[in-house]
């Protein structure tokens, strides 16, 4: 990562990714399914829905719900997060398309 200094304070510039900032492993899917919550806690609070309400509607217990709007969501895989979605009225749509380095990227692109 890149330092920089501002007003006299050395800073270092963050990639983009807190999760690969980290040094986690798998970074790029923490931050889709990081990004994928985000959309989901928007739309239980736009539907106005409770914690069971949003439960019953994804198909998840409870207690599942609240970890999630809580940010864990380690124990909900990539697709179960895309299906909560869908269960709420979203579409999602996957693009693939050659990548520019050798090795290519996941993103989320929120509309």
């Amino acid at each position: 990562m890149a330092k920089r200094i501002i007003d006299g304070i050395e800073v270092e510039m963050g990639s983009g990714n807190v999760f690969a900032d980290l040094g986690l492993p798998d970074a790029d899917k923490l931050k889709i399914k990081s990004g994928l919550v985000i959309e989901i806690t928007k739309a239980v609070r736009k539907l106005g829905l409770t914690q069971d309400e949003a439960a019953r509607r994804m198909g998840l217990t409870q207690p599942k719900v609240s970890g999630m709007l809580r940010g864990d969501f380690s124990n909900l895989s990539e697709r179960k997060l895309m299906d909560c979605l869908n269960r709420l009225g979203y579409d999602i749509e996957i693009k693939v398309k050659p990548a520019a380095e050798p090795l290519g990227h996941l993103v989320l692109a929120v509309a």
